[in-house]
């Protein structure tokens, strides 16, 4: 069971090789990268890859790592028992699978997607460590033990909003994604959009780099951020010399909404092109 990429997500060697060491270790793997670098798509490709369902639980600020296990709905169990409903008597019929139980309880392999760990509290990845370590948990309320019937393949993103414990991270395998480089964009572009014409596609990148290599920037654009750029140039027709000759000064790029994401940044470019003319007048 190895991870070779898919046609339809671009995966470097080191990515591939990191997957394939989780699998091989058994270990949760650990995904950081700046957000938008495709991180949470990694899970669904790998799961399409090897052919497995995906169990996908996105974390929140108010997730507890109980909600990935089960919840016990007691507020329906009083309100069942004040109608006379005889579900009452079975404590079962109140107990809410959570996403790692669905994993647990899936008769072949898996994949497991636990997205922006960092989201939730502190003590979070803590609370797990006993189940990413046997994969079991015990259901208190009806003295049952759930324990995996295949290990899954677990894969938790971080978008590093906040450290990690350090017991946490000794038990997964990381990989830290790299902001693409010039080629590898090339070829992230080519899968969404094969008949981008080529100059337009040069002169967007040229634009796109610059961008992000601007001192100050509040945000830097992200792939995906790209993606829908290049999706509006297309859309709009607009044409490659409309995006300037490739000084990031010179002028704010069209449609730069799908770049700029804030405020500051767009006045940031406005003062750079500002100063800009005044230098050359």
């Amino acid at each position: 069971m190895r991870f070779n990429g898919t046609d339809t997500y671009v995966a470097t060697d080191d990515l591939m090789l990191a997957v394939n060491a989780a699998i091989q270790l058994e270990r949760p793997l650990l995904i950081k990268g700046e957000p938008g670098t495709g991180k949470t798509m990694l899970a669904e490709e790998v799961a399409k890859a090897l052919d497995q369902p995906l169990f996908q639980w996105h974390i929140k600020s108010t997730t507890k790592a109980q909600h990935g296990l089960y919840e016990y709905d007691a507020v329906s169990r009083l309100r069942d028992s004040q109608l006379g409903d005889d579900r009452v008597h079975d404590i079962g019929n109140y107990i809410v699978r959570g996403r790692l139980w669905d994993a647990f309880a899936h008769d072949g392999r898996s994949v497991v997607l636990i997205d922006e760990v960092d989201k939730a509290d502190i003590e979070f990845p803590n609370d797990l460590l006993r189940e990413l370590d046997r994969m079991e948990f015990y259901v208190y309320e009806t003295q049952q033990l759930v324990k995996a019937k295949q290990r899954p393949l677990i894969i938790i993103t971080s978008n590093n909003e906040k450290e990690l414990p350090d017991a946490f991270l000794r038990r997964c395998f990381f990989h830290y994604i790299r902001f693409p480089d010039r080629t590898t964009m090339e070829q992230i572009v080519a899968v969404h959009y094969p008949d981008l014409k080529k100059q337009l596609l040069q002169q967007a990148l040229e634009v796109f780099f610059e961008l992000r290599e601007v001192p100050g920037l509040k945000k830097k654009p992200s792939t995906s951020e790209l993606l829908d750029w290049l999706k509006l140039l297309m859309a709009e027709d607009i044409p490659p010399e409309a995006l300037h000759s490739g000084d990031p000064r010179q002028a704010i790029p069209p449609l730069h909404g799908a770049l700029l994401k804030n405020e500051q940044d767009v006045h940031l470019f406005e003062r750079l092109a500002f100063m800009h003319r005044r230098s050359r007048s």
